[in-house]
């Protein structure tokens, strides 16, 4: 239940898209929250810990690969020739990539390195770390949405693009959305660009679902942050104590999903808006898709991409895949 009065509510510029996303995702049924608005200062140093937690596994497989293949990525993206944009989408805090982009270097590859992210902490943070630790490293930070910012580079003079998106980012959509952002990229793309996608592939599902669901309690906080910054940058009263942490994962469907829990009935106010909520009535904030080999594969095809290589960590629970666009 919801009532809004538009007149009382005049939102500053940069937080209009964050007041109507929140608003629409609580009129649906069920109640949906959108993981992007996670990130916010304390969002980010919350996500930072969690993938130092013995729990989160995705980090680490990745990272592995990145450490010890390198050279091979490095080998598959300058094939076919040297001047290129390497642009990140979502690049955190580049400590994964970070080895990729001094890989480049060492081969002598001619590149761009291009960050893109909603979060300005995170392209603020690399600014100030980028030019001391890869010093030879050319660089332009963006922040923005992804699409939205890829669309306005596109449109400038361009070399050869090679978009990456580490972490699993492709899995905080279902599979129907993953597949239109992957149409949607690959309409940004000419012939002989190129991806480098991460995917967490399936694996026992109590591995998976303790990644979410950590001893430390870090998931949880961090999906409470997410209230506690509606609180404060939309004037909103979200009782926090009254909410708690749940997840779930369907082996059968691949899907690891996150949930806010109502533990009362409330009415929540934003500035111009009230919303009732009732007690155990769930807000869905994150999905985490997980695929087989042979789903990348597929997806890769019908999204007008070959799947020209692919790199796993050494238990096979990540995979990097590299496409190029036909």
């Amino acid at each position: 239940m919801i009532s809004i009065d538009v007149d009382e509510y005049r939102l500053r510029t940069e937080s209009k898209d964050f007041y109507l996303d929140v608003i629409q995702g609580l009129t649906q049924v069920p109640k949906r929250l959108p993981s992007k608005y996670f990130y916010d200062k304390k969002g980010d140093s919350l996500f930072e810990a969690i993938m130092m937690s013995p729990d989160y596994y995705l980090t680490r497989c990745e990272m592995e690969i990145f450490t010890c293949q390198a050279k091979g990525i490095v080998d598959s993206l300058i094939a076919q020739n040297l001047d290129f944009e390497l642009i990140e989408l979502g690049p955190g805090n580049c400590a994964k990539s970070i080895h990729l982009l001094r890989a480049l270097i060492t081969a002598n590859a001619s590149f761009n390195y291009i960050p893109i992210d909603i979060s300005e902490n995170v392209i603020s943070e690399l600014q100030s770390f980028l030019p001391s630790n890869v010093p030879e490293l050319r660089f332009n930070g963006l922040v923005g949405d992804y699409f939205d910012t890829l669309a306005f580079h596109c449109l400038l003079p361009g070399k050869r693009k090679v978009v990456m998106c580490l972490g699993g980012n492709i899995g905080n959509m279902t599979v129907a959305e993953s597949n239109q952002f992957c149409e949607k990229l690959r309409g940004y793309l000419q012939s002989g660009d190129q991806c480098i996608i991460g995917f967490d592939l399936v694996k026992h599902p109590a591995i998976i679902k303790r990644a979410y669901d950590d001893r430390g309690g870090l998931t949880r906080e961090f999906n409470l942050n997410l209230l506690k910054r509606i609180n404060r940058e939309l004037q909103a009263n979200f009782k926090i104590d009254q909410f708690d942490h749940y997840c779930s994962y369907d082996p059968l469907t691949g899907a690891a999903k996150s949930y806010l829990v109502c533990l009362s009935d409330m009415a929540v106010n934003l500035a111009g808006a009230s919303i009732s909520l009732e007690k155990d009535e769930c807000i869905w904030t994150e999905i985490s898709q997980k695929y087989s080999k042979s789903q990348i594969r597929q997806m890769a095809i019908n999204n007008g991409f070959i799947h020209a290589a692919d790199f796993l960590d050494t238990k096979s629970w990540f995979m990097d895949a590299i496409w190029t666009a036909v």
